[in-house]
């Protein structure tokens, strides 16, 4: 199964290419740059891994949620491509991916029963983007809905042992890890989602039946509201 990636919902650009499994990507923390990126690297991973477009099978794409640009941007080529080659996109959350590559960099894998991961992205303006998920070698499964809140907000797991993973765990002063600290094992702050890791979900996800046209690929937002007026900004500060 050949698959084109693209992870384009933070300020990481990522594009990723699978063949049969084996999978190369490009990944480079490039806030703005995400346009100017992402289908040169995806020409560059086409040619090494040998393959043209017309032997792709399906493109994946992070629908979300994250920056608004980005997540638009993303969507658009993928549907912009898969048109183009008659071929189904498979979107998938970024929060999921997110939460995949922490499990997996943590050393989840067949022989065990996964990871419990809550993935948290920066959502700016005092808020998370926040998702919980059990995390297996082929699958993020949520473990509820996904959610965009004040870190204050977020409810406290019954149980330990959980992997936090994403931006939103330093964001606000780190708030969110305050709150949730009873219930970590182990938080990585510096996590990033990457197309490789949405290439590896994707691959399982399409076999499953999960793919779509690129007509019906909708982004997760999770919010409409993207600035704050003055008067909230007021707000937070006096908070």
């Amino acid at each position: 199964m050949n698959l084109l990636a693209f992870e384009t919902a933070t300020e990481a650009c990522s594009v990723a290419v699978s063949v049969d499994g084996r999978v190369l990507e490009r990944f480079a923390i490039a806030p703005r740059r995400h346009a100017e990126l992402a289908l040169p690297w995806a020409g560059e991973l086409l040619a090494e891994a040998g393959i043209t477009r017309t032997q792709l099978d399906a493109v994946a794409v992070g629908r979300g949620p994250g920056a608004f640009t980005g997540v638009r941007l993303g969507i658009g080529i993928a549907q912009g491509i898969a048109l183009a080659l008659d071929r189904p996109v498979v979107a998938l959350s970024t929060l999921a991916v997110l939460a995949a590559g922490g499990a997996w960099a943590d050393g989840a894998d067949a022989r065990d029963e996964g990871r419990r991961v809550i993935a948290a992205i920066d959502a700016r303006m005092g808020e998370v983007y926040l998702g919980a998920f059990h995390c297996l070698p082929w699958e993020a499964q949520a473990l509820g809905p996904e959610a965009v809140l004040r870190p204050q907000d977020a409810d406290i797991p019954p149980d330990r042992g959980w992997l936090g993973v994403g931006t939103g765990w330093s964001a606000a002063g780190s708030s969110l890890q305050l709150r949730l600290q009873h219930a970590l094992g182990r938080v990585d702050a510096q996590a990033l989602p990457h197309a490789g890791d949405l290439a590896r979900l994707a691959a399982p996800a399409l076999a499953r039946g999960e793919g779509t046209s690129a007509e019906r690929i909708e982004p997760a937002y999770l919010r409409n509201q993207v600035a704050l007026t003055l008067a909230q900004q007021r707000k937070l500060q006096e908070s």
